[in-house]
């Protein structure tokens, strides 16, 4: 058996998104002012912080300002461009109706918000991090949780590398590290994978509804400087989705005569032949937004699932050792389409139950005062106004749930809180039976302003080893040809964005199923949305995926 070298922290933060890097400042922040000595380690899977981070994004600073006051001095680059316009379309086939902002409530106006990439906003964080004295270790995936033998967590480890596919030991062979903490937190952002045993092995999940989830495929386009105007912001709903569907898409004019475009399809989506990739594309070729992209030339592509479920479907968040942050636990505001604030706050509260912790010698215990943070927060308080809307549009439809969730947000909005709270059905039971639909027609991909996913996951700059195990598991290598295939035509090849799923052989009769693992852009819908659960994505070589330069 191979001995793995240990190393001691107070504190491991598995993720260098912006809830796992808020933490790791304000752990450092609160040790500065005590006087204490608190280590702090990250771990991030991507090869470097934010290789892995992508977004919209259209940014609150709330949390920033309490955290770094000032960052808008500091040669943080969110603050380059403010936001100056915000519309809301509700797109038909070839039009479109403006949805005036005086219609919604004040919190939808994306006043004093700011819009850039996520990525490099964390980039700056890690440097604000390390320059307080945090480790954060880039390439280095956590692939184990650590048990003390109360059964209690005490830290993680990182993954073996040079491990082959059939599982033997190649030349380069390394174990993996183990880091032992007084308190870990998970911070992997949507479904992660440790995060999901965490979940399962303390019943987090007992007392919250089923997380809910949408997928966002995300382009950056150069476009032509006529059509840019720095800070403009636009939402949109409505086409090319159908009754079946839900979901929205935003365009953001971004630093550097850049667009930020994206598509979001809420996975409770009931056809099995619908494509949120070829959406999308679709979505691309309305009038309005074709006659912005007129000219300009697509520059990265990327994919991730988001949490969509809400206030009701967040877990408990402390366990015996540690803490659910950020999109590990969901604290995403849908329709303000804004998780960032809330990451970094989830990741300041954690971190100053965890410094009085430290100061009063515990370890291995629950965060108590953490969750008792968050009941008190102003977090918690944006998060129940609307808490009914996504499942009201699930329930009524695009156009009468959005009535309907608009009139209970202004109601909350003016204090009148409504005396019930929605709940959720798992994505991965809405699927209907193949024969019991039509497939949606898409129109082919013309190199200029529709594409094809190879070509998109090409612009993503994903890689792997491929001479590794693969990270896309099967429960039962069976499921996807003996009942995937004849009862949903296998959905995995068309809500895949990256092309990883593939059935082969099936003109012939002797159909096979393909997993391109070396495709995978790690957006978990996969995991998400199999209608048996039978996929199982667990994390491959630290530093493989995708690596975002601007996302």
């Amino acid at each position: 058996m191979t001995t793995r070298e240990s190393m001691p922290y107070d504190v491991v933060i598995v993720g260098a998104g912006p809830a796992g890097l808020s933490a790791a400042i304000r752990l450092k922040q609160r040790a500065a002012e005590t006087g204490a000595d608190i280590a702090v380690c990250v771990l991030e899977k991507g090869s470097e912080v934010g290789a892995h981070i992508l977004s919209g994004a259209v940014i609150d600073p709330r949390s920033l300002d309490e955290l770094l006051p000032d960052w808008r001095t500091d040669g943080c680059p969110l603050a380059e461009v403010p936001v100056t316009e915000n519309h809301h379309w509700v797109l038909s086939e070839k039009g479109k109706t403006v949805l005036p902002e005086f219609l919604t409530p004040p919190f939808m106006h994306n006043k004093g918000t700011y819009t850039g990439s996520l990525g490099n906003l964390c980039r700056w964080l890690a440097g604000k991090a390390e320059e307080l004295g945090v480790e954060i270790f880039p390439g280095f995936a956590a692939a184990e949780i650590l048990f003390d033998e109360a059964g209690h967590v005490m830290g993680v480890a990182t993954g073996d590398m040079g491990v082959a596919r059939d599982g033997t030991h190649k030349g380069d062979y390394t174990p993996g590290l183990e880091l032992h903490a007084k308190y870990t937190f998970f911070a992997e952002g949507v479904r992660g994978h440790l995060s999901k045993e965490i979940i399962r092995q303390f019943d987090l999940a007992k007392d919250s509804q089923p997380q809910v989830y949408g997928l966002g495929i995300k382009e950056l386009w150069d476009i032509d400087p006529a059509l840019h105007s720095p800070g403009r912001v636009i939402h949109t709903q409505g086409w090319p989705l159908g009754d079946d569907a839900n979901g929205g898409s935003w365009l953001y004019h971004q630093a550097n005569g850049q667009v930020s475009l994206g598509f979001v399809t809420w996975l409770n989506y009931s056809n099995p032949y619908l494509s949120p990739f070829q959406e999308m594309q679709k979505w691309k070729t309305h009038p309005e937004i074709a006659a912005i992209l007129k000219g300009g030339k697509r520059v990265s592509y990327g994919a991730r699932a988001i949490n969509d479920g809400g206030l009701q479907s967040i877990p408990k968040l402390v366990f015996p050792g540690g803490a659910l942050i950020g999109c590990s636990a969901g604290f995403l505001n849908v329709p303000r389409l804004k998780g960032t604030h809330g990451a970094m706050k989830s990741g300041m509260m954690a971190a100053d139950a965890a410094v009085d912790a430290i100061l009063s010698q515990r370890s291995h215990d629950e965060l108590a005062a953490y969750p008792e943070a968050f009941d008190a927060s102003w977090l918690k308080k944006e998060l129940s106004v609307v808490r009914n809307v996504v499942p009201l549009v699930k329930k009524f439809g695009d156009f009468v749930g959005s009535g309907l969730s608009g009139v209970t947000m202004w109601l909350e909005h003016f204090g009148l809180k409504m005396p019930f709270t929605l709940g959720h059905k798992p994505d991965h039971e809405s699927l209907w039976r193949k024969d019991l639909v039509k497939p949606p027609v898409y129109p082919k991909p013309d190199g200029v302003l529709t594409f094809d996913r190879l070509s998109s996951v090409f612009l993503s700059n994903t890689n792997h080893e491929e001479d590794q195990p693969v990270h896309l598991t099967l429960r039962d290598p069976d499921v996807p040809v003996d009942y995937n295939l004849p009862m949903f035509d296998g959905p995995s090849q068309r809500y895949c964005p990256a092309g990883v799923y593939e059935f082969v052989g099936v003109e012939t009769g002797d159909p096979k199923f393909v997993i391109n693992a070396q495709n995978c852009v790690h957006c978990k819908t996969c995991d998400i949305k199999d209608p048996t659960q039978n996929i199982n994505w667990v994390v491959p070589e630290g530093g493989g995926g995708p690596n975002y330069p601007n996302m």
